[in-house]
């Protein structure tokens, strides 16, 4: 993918510290799919899809089946393909490489901070995440962004046309290797929108608290709790992908695998 993000996904393992080899998503998948007796393939665990795909949603239709309810994916309704060019590596590290960005640990509540230019995150951090690594030993850049030097970015995304009564929009834009992702954590209603990349979506009700370890990563709960699940223990899943938005309604539980080096953006209804 010429411009894109491709070559940050296909980087080759690195060894960190101790010797431990870094699994990119798809391996783990692989593992995951064979921690299943009698379970699928990989390819078939990434394809599975418990959440609906709308592509002729009106909003009628939202606000009576979704809004409050469930979890919707939505296709069609934006034309961010502007947005996805300006949003390619080597254009967002032409416009932003020496702007500081703060990243945050890839844990339940993401309590520590640490400030670096972007150059150096994408350069020297993105690199496919360590399935032994802790939460509070992953960094990861998502919201914290600063609006007024990346306002040149996010004037050019058209964000879904579905408003709640009561809400504003806020937009929390990021990038993150494959295997990375936040753990099982909730907030209000909002979308989220993959630029570059896949992202697989794990989400219960808010009357069902999962089973998760807040400084485990996604990547851990997956080869450690998700194959002991009973079926009525799992949750909603899928793989969202470029060009998709996701919805989740407020209070809902979830947690996101990034599968490859992906480019996302969520709209916060606060």
């Amino acid at each position: 993918m010429a411009g894109g993000w491709a070559q940050g996904s296909r980087r080759a393992a690195r060894l960190p510290e101790g010797g431990r080899l870094m699994a990119p998503a798809s391996r783990l998948l692989a593992l995951w799919a064979l921690a299943r007796p009698g379970g699928p393939g990989a390819v078939a665990e990434e394809e599975r899809c418990t959440v609906e795909r709308r592509a002729d949603l009106t909003y009628a239709e939202f606000v009576q089946q979704y809004a409050f309810v469930r979890p919707v994916i939505l296709q069609g309704l934006t034309d961010n393909s502007r947005f996805r060019a300006l949003c390619s590596r080597e254009r967002l590290l032409a416009s932003f490489g020496d702007r500081v960005v703060r990243l945050s640990t890839a844990n339940t509540y993401s309590y520590h901070k640490v400030d670096l230019p972007f150059q150096e995150y994408v350069e020297q951090l993105l690199h496919p995440q360590d399935p032994t690594s802790l939460g509070n030993d992953t960094l990861y850049f998502f919201g914290d962004n600063n609006f007024t030097e990346w306002a040149s970015l996010f004037r050019h995304y058209s964000p879904p046309p579905f408003g709640l009564l009561g809400t504003a929009p806020a937009y929390s834009f990021g990038i993150a290797g494959a295997g990375s992702g936040v753990p099982f954590h909730w907030h209000g209603p909002g979308y989220s929108e993959v630029i570059y990349g896949r992202k697989r979506w794990f989400l219960y009700p808010p009357e069902k608290t999962p089973e998760f370890h807040p400084n485990k990563t996604t990547l851990a709960w997956l080869r450690d709790t998700y194959p002991a699940l009973p079926p009525s223990a799992r949750p909603l899943e899928c793989t969202i992908r470029a060009g998709e938005v996701l919805y989740f309604p407020d209070r809902w539980w979830h947690a996101t695998l990034n599968l490859d080096t992906s480019v996302f953006i969520s709209t916060f209804l606060g």
